[in-house]
């Protein structure tokens, strides 16, 4: 039965960069034999010592191809989940690089895959293939196909299950296999562990929607969590897309609102069918963890503020009603709530991550409000955690071994063992455990490798199996982009920072070239292909390369890792503190001699819309050109959540405050070439923020360009294919403007 709880090695350690043609498998872990190499600048020694002249051999990425399918760099595998017995793994993927994924078998004492389904004909147009698995208690599977909910058989027969809603998402198995738990837009539904007559269990209305749900660990009890939506302000967002007008209303709330989202808590029977709610002070506290003790009597729930100041993590009797306060912190300069809490192995005390020492490390707290004892410490965090139970062993996500990987470890529940590392490799592992822990499906990443999934045993014994293959043929004949990483200091307040950089593939030395910076946002500095993948950059960012950029991607405050007084000078200073600390990385570039001072460019997109524009606005001359996707302008209309960073919408300092933080407050500044690129349809920065800012700027005298998508959302680089291929060109041309990347 499933019994886990809760939800890079450094920099590369390649001392160069080579651009040969070589299977990816072996880019890592072979001696890179190349013809010439030179040492670049003593200053680089932490991890950038560089190729001399190579041939100007590399091929052109081009963006449409790059952007097409099949994908030359493959499907990348999803969904993947555990049987039972830990015996065999069930993954989504499509082995020919195509968008439509199926459900493969990975059986693990034979080693062997074989795919399950091949349903392409069934789905709707432009379908991409089955989106979530779960193995259910008879061995059969539970699919989700373009929302409809179907059982497949062990003998291959798919069948919709009877009562099942269109829109079914989050499929999870009771820990006792009797029941199967899922959701949809008309609440939190059941059907049995055999995947039949489902029905709804705890029914919601419009504008109230289930966040998320946890089992209990050996109980037919789940505890969950509603987004309630009722009472906040209705947006109108106006557009033309398909020669027609549109004029939709969204629930969107507004820093200062006096209702934001409520959060409601509850648990649910499965046996009996009786679910409650728990009372809270507050419902519009936000909630990070909630958690049912393994027998299902008693609830956990961790929470703070709205400006995440206050954090309190409380238990609850579900029999009496009776509510305990295990925990609570105020710290007024906290701006990142890494936090998450599961229940120890007794299921009286708490295991959870805090940061009370400055860095975010796992601890145990023994009963209410007694001292939490450290299990992790020391100058690195913890991101997140798995519990085994019955081992009492903890297994943890860390930047421990590189800010820019994510290993995972182990150690003792009771803090007095070694920390080990499990999934040591260097680059991004996200990993599923199996039911016992004796084994792990990792989907892994780094720089110069796409994701894959892997299983391999979490003792270290045997090798690890390689599940999938995703690229194509042609991917081991690109010379793609090498990458590593370079360490400065802030020239603020002298704190480390770290940036990512990617070289040409004709990368000389003795020559300066054109840097774009970007694209720029906090968390942005990952070994993993594409960088940061939140946009779907790894494409561009190669195409830019070829070009003849070197990409700059650097480690700003506020991001994770470095411990809480490292990011505390972040507080309300977007578009100051973090503009800085990337200047510092490309000014970085410019001392070490590979970078043109007259041609930096700097791009991001949301946030870094705002830092981009921020940059230009603040920093006149600096840069050459920016292209700012989406950027958010206008902080009084920014989501309630970014007043962790940029504080409340009150106090003495207040309109001021948002005014500093705000580039449609800084656009006098302006004096060198920008483009905007952003959908006409975007709900979470609007585009009429967008249109008042470029009202402002054309009656300043400015000159600047703007790219409208119509119809497109906030993420208008994955709208769809040819709409990113659209984008990226006009980004890229309008680099290529200004920076002339082919001038000596």
């Amino acid at each position: 039965m499933p019994r886990q709880s809760g939800l890079q090695y450094s920099k590369s350690r390649d001392n160069g960069y080579i651009f040969r043609k070589r299977p990816a498998s072996q880019m890592r872990y072979m001696m890179l034999d190349f013809v010439k190499k030179s040492v670049l600048v003593s200053s680089l020694g932490s991890g950038l010592c560089l190729l001399g002249a190579l041939p100007a051999s590399a091929q052109h990425l081009s963006i449409d191809a790059l952007y097409s399918n099949p994908s030359i760099t493959g499907t990348t595998p999803e969904g993947y989940a555990w049987n039972q017995d830990g015996t065999a793994l069930a993954f989504l993927w499509n082995d020919a690089g195509e968008p439509f994924r199926d459900i493969w078998l990975y059986d693990v004492k034979s080693g062997t895959k074989t795919r399950l389904t091949a349903l392409s004909d069934q789905a709707a147009s432009g379908s991409a293939g089955v989106s979530e698995v779960a193995f259910l208690a008879d061995g059969s599977l539970a699919l989700v196909l373009d929302g409809a909910l179907y059982r497949r058989s062990s003998g291959g027969e798919l069948q919709k299950v009877a009562g099942a809603p269109a829109g079914a998402a989050q499929l999870a198995l009771s820990s006792d296999g009797r029941h199967l738990a899922f959701v949809s837009s008309e609440g939190l539904w059941l059907a049995d562990g055999v995947g039949k007559a489902a029905h709804l269990a705890v029914p919601t209305e419009a504008k109230i929607s289930v966040q998320s749900y946890e089992w209990a660990a050996s109980a037919s009890k789940l505890a969950y969590l509603l987004s309630d939506m009722r009472q906040t302000r209705q947006v109108e967002i106006a557009y033309d897309a398909d020669g027609e007008p549109h004029r939709d209303v969204v629930s969107r709330a507004f820093p200062g609102d006096a209702y934001n989202i409520g959060y409601h808590v509850g648990t649910l029977d499965a046996v009996s069918g009786k679910a409650a709610l728990v009372e809270r002070d507050d419902e519009q506290d936000q909630v990070w963890s909630i958690g049912l003790s393994p027998d299902g009597s008693r609830l956990l729930l961790d929470s703070s503020d709205l400006t995440i100041k206050d954090r309190a993590i409380d238990v609850y009797d579900l029999a009496s009603g009776k509510r305990t306060a295990f925990y609570r912190n105020h710290d007024d300069t906290q701006i990142r709530p890494d936090w998450q809490t599961v229940w120890a192995a007794d299921g009286k005390g708490l295991i959870t991550l805090l940061d009370d020492d400055g860095y975010n490390h796992l601890y145990r707290i023994a009963g209410p409000m007694q001292e939490p004892l450290a299990i992790t410490e020391g100058e690195w965090e913890v991101a997140s955690f798995r519990f085994d139970r019955d081992d009492r062993a903890i297994y943890f996500e860390s930047s421990r071994d590189g800010m820019e990987n994510r290993n995972w470890y182990r150690v003792a529940a009771s803090g007095n063992g070694a920390v080990t590392p499990i999934l040591p490799r260097p680059g991004t592992h996200e990993p599923v455990f199996g039911p016992d822990f004796d084994h792990y499906a990792d989907r892994f990443s780094d720089d110069q490798t796409p994701p894959e999934l892997y299983v391999g045993k979490t003792d270290g014994q045997g090798a690890m199996a390689a599940v999938t293959h995703s690229p194509l043929p042609a991917f081991d004949a690109v010379q793609w982009a090498q990458v590593d990483y370079v360490d400065y200091t802030s020239h603020v307040d002298g704190a480390p920072l770290r940036a990512r950089v990617m070289l040409p593939p004709d990368f000389d030395p003795e020559r300066r070239y054109p840097v774009i910076v970007g694209s720029v946002y906090s968390d942005g500095l990952r070994n993993q292909w594409g960088g940061r993948v939140a946009h779907p950059t790894w494409g561009l960012d190669q195409n830019l390369v070829s070009r003849g950029y070197i990409i700059v991607q650097p480690e700003i405050r506020g991001s994770f890792g470095r411990g809480s007084e490292w990011n505390a000078p972040m507080l309300h200073s977007y578009g100051e503190l973090d503009i800085n600390d990337i200047q510092d990385a490309a000014q970085h570039m410019v001392d070490i001699g590979i970078a043109d001072p007259d041609r930096i460019g700097i791009w991001g997109s949301s946030y870094g819309g705002l830092m981009t524009l921020m940059s230009l606005f603040k920093k006149p001359g600096f840069y050459a050109a920016g292209v700012a996707g989406a950027p958010a302008t206008n902080v009084f209309h920014a989501y309630p959540e970014q007043e962790w960073i940029m504080g409340a919408a009150e106090g003495d300092d207040f309109p001021e405050r948002f005014q500093d933080q705000s580039a449609y407050y800084q656009s006098a500044g302006l004096a060198d070439p920008l483009t905007i690129i952003q959908g006409t349809k975007d709900q979470v920065v609007l585009y009429a923020d967008t249109m008042a800012l470029a009202q402002k700027m054309i009656q300043q005298g400015k000159d600047f360009n703007i790219v409208s998508l119509p119809g497109v959302g906030h993420a208008w680089d994955a709208h769809d294919l040819p709409t990113t291929r659209f984008a990226f060109h006009k980004l890229a041309d309008f680099f290529d403007s200004v920076l002339q990347p082919e001038k000596q």
